[in-house]
């Protein structure tokens, strides 16, 4: 087995981890180490963090956050048929109009639903 075959590979996984794992580490070894009390408060989920863990408390912060990453997924399909629209042809631009209805029709759904609404 020739290992230079493998250098490129193995060189793209150290400098993955490297640009994964050194700003972590320097994060960490110069930032400040002082949390307050503002640091530790509830921020965007809603509730203290240091509570019972049988608390009750409001779903729709995480159905927001579904319906958002359900909704990003489904629009990041524009962008590849969007590039090589003009080699698909006219079969992909039905394929993709059908696709554009059912996520208008789940979005009105949702939307006459309330699972926007903020109250």
């Amino acid at each position: 087995m020739n290992l230079e075959n493998y250098f490129p590979v193995l060189l793209f996984i150290l400098v993955g981890l490297g640009v994964g794992v050194a700003p972590q580490v320097i994060g960490f070894l110069l930032g400040p180490h002082r949390p307050d009390a503002q640091k530790n408060s509830a921020y965007e989920c809603g509730f203290e963090a240091f509570e019972d863990a049988r608390m009750k408390f409001d779903v729709r912060y995480y159905l927001i956050a579904i319906l958002f990453i359900l909704f990003d997924l489904e629009t990041a399909f524009f962008f590849p048929w969007g590039v090589s629209f003009r080699e698909l042809g006219w079969p992909a631009y039905v394929t993709m109009m059908i696709f554009i209805a059912e996520f208008v029709v789940g979005f009105w759904y949702i939307w006459k639903k309330g699972a926007l609404d903020w109250e």
